[in-house]
């Protein structure tokens, strides 16, 4: 059993602020310094700095968080697991493009399994981690950028990005120059998201930005993102697997430039996870 401080330096951990973090947890904040000079003496370490007026965690303290969460973890999957040993609840976090286009026939597979119990959450990147940290998710499948130092991870494939436009449109089937492409309105994904996180590093790496583009609009939908490229709106950016699978949408590619990104299992370091992620990897189609 962990001892009964660490709840309260994992909030301190995902909230940086002692005072927020007292309120969260109904104590008082001499209460939170309190466990955490109790953890600092108790493992020898300095856990929190100041540097200026902002909180930041040493690196005793990055892998003390890293620890913590997967010993509880792996308690909770142990008790589930005694509770109900007939049953396997796979509760799984997957970003828009993963959840829509890529998992349809693994999650069909999973809903057949009688011994399964199947939570499937479709979100964007950044609220996937969320409940990972907070344990409401075994593991994510994404397509977004994340901390490798901090999670366990394996790769679902590769995947390519690339251009969506109307079939009407001078760019469909085309490859177009950077140049071109900034004079057009570009329909995306809310911030956090994946692909859109993926477009943005890939244009960071050739030094432009989104706001280089004429005209920009985001869309949390990508159905209506489809339809309203379709309908000649707009273009954008999604991977492959979206455009092979709808005839009302073109393919357009950048000169001298391939977007890859990686679709992973993430889950916590040194979890029980692993084991599982490898067994549904095998039933995700490679492209």
């Amino acid at each position: 059993m962990l001892d009964y401080r660490i709840y309260t330096f994992l909030k301190l951990c995902e909230i940086m602020n002692y005072r927020k973090t007292a309120e969260t947890l109904n104590m008082t904040q001499p209460a939170v310094t309190q466990h955490i000079h109790g953890l600092e003496r108790l493992y020898h370490c300095k856990l929190f700095e100041y540097k200026g007026k902002m909180l930041s965690k040493t690196a005793e303290a990055f892998k003390l968080e890293e620890y913590a969460r997967s010993v509880i973890y792996n308690e909770q999957m142990f008790k589930e697991r005694l509770m109900f040993p007939e049953k396997t609840k796979i509760s799984i976090g997957a970003t828009k493009t993963i959840g829509d286009y890529i998992i349809n026939d693994l999650v069909l597979d999973l809903l057949k399994d009688e011994q399964i119990q199947l939570e499937l959450i479709i979100d964007n990147t950044s609220h996937l981690f969320q409940k990972l940290r907070t344990f409401e998710l075994d593991f994510l499948m994404i397509e977004g950028y994340f901390d490798k130092n901090q999670y366990d991870y394996q790769l679902i494939r590769n995947e390519e990005l690339v251009g969506i436009c109307s079939p009407d449109h001078p760019f469909a089937n085309q490859t177009v120059s950077m140049e071109e492409l900034f004079h057009e309105h570009i329909i995306l994904r809310e911030t956090g998201s994946g692909t859109r996180n993926v477009l943005e590093n890939f244009l960071k790496e050739h030094n432009y930005t989104i706001e280089s583009f004429d005209r920009i609009s985001s869309i949390s939908s990508f159905h209506l993102i489809q339809k309203a490229v379709a309908d000649n709106r707009g273009i954008s950016f999604v991977y492959e697997a979206i455009p092979l699978k709808n005839d009302s949408l073109a393919i357009f590619r950048i000169k001298d430039s391939k977007i890859y990104h990686e679709l992973n299992y993430v889950f916590f370091k040194n979890s029980n996870t692993m084991e599982l992620s490898k067994k549904l990897m095998c039933m995700v189609p490679e492209n």
